[in-house]
């Protein structure tokens, strides 16, 4: 049987990551810097201990205000040491639950900006490296950020999206045009079946793009995100895929 693995940021106080976290495999968390604190870090590590989730650290950029997704001048060094010390608060409070970190995801902006960026991607992989060599990298299936973490000797997992669209050139549809969210369930599901069973996704303009899926993101803030994880579960079950999280 073939395996995909489904994540979900969390963490980010949208209400309903006890529901999500029984229908993923990997939980990316909110850091404390465009959401969260170490409180809510420590109950969601709790949780995904609870139903035998993976745990990543979710880095952002320093911008709360606009929960991490607005892109800043922000210089490789800035970038090492805000994904390095997101990741050791992080796994302190995974080590203090008797368990551990399994990956990083960058947040929002940060990963957009890393996937199209060889310098701030690369400064990315470094510091997760730094953190700890067996971490996992999950980044933009063919971007630069998958790039940098298979230079500097990281696993990787290839990342695409249940509820975003892509351009002809495998990039996201930023937000801030029209389109670029996916808010139908069925579109939605129709979108991860192609990426998973075919390889490819459809853009914006018809073109039909190959990528490479390992892991597969449900928006944990979005309205739908519990009943799109219940679809997509069940609509990968009966194509004979199951679920893991990668290095599972």
């Amino acid at each position: 049987m073939r395996h995909i693995d489904l994540n979900c940021d969390l963490g980010e106080g949208a209400g309903h990551d006890a529901e999500l976290m029984a229908l993923i495999t990997s939980a990316n968390l909110a850091c404390g810097i465009h959401a969260g604190d170490g409180g809510t870090m420590r109950l969601a590590v709790e949780l995904a201990l609870r139903h035998g989730v993976a745990i990543g650290a979710h880095p952002s950029l320093n911008d709360r205000e606009h929960f991490g997704r607005r892109e800043l001048p922000v210089s490789p060094d800035e970038v090492h040491l805000l994904v390095l010390t997101q990741t050791r608060l992080l796994r302190i409070i995974a080590r203090q639950c008797d368990t551990r970190v399994a990956h990083v995801k960058p947040h929002g902006a940060l990963y957009n900006m890393a996937a199209r960026d060889p310098a701030l991607a690369a400064a990315v992989a470094a510091a997760v490296h730094e953190a700890d060599p067996g971490l996992i990298l999950f980044g933009l299936a063919g971007s630069e950020l998958i790039k940098a973490g298979q230079a500097r000797g990281l696993r990787v997992a290839r990342e695409v999206f249940a509820d975003r669209t892509y351009q002809p050139d495998g990039a996201l549809t930023p937000r801030t045009q029209p389109g670029a969210l996916i808010e139908n369930a069925n579109a939605a599901v129709t979108q991860v079946r192609q990426l998973v069973l075919e390889g490819t996704v459809t853009a914006t303009d018809g073109t039909v793009v190959p990528l490479a899926a390992d892991t597969v993101c449900l928006h944990g803030d979005g309205s739908q995100a519990v009943f799109l994880a219940n679809r997509l579960r069940t609509e990968l079950k009966k194509a004979m895929i199951g679920f893991k999280a990668p290095g599972a």
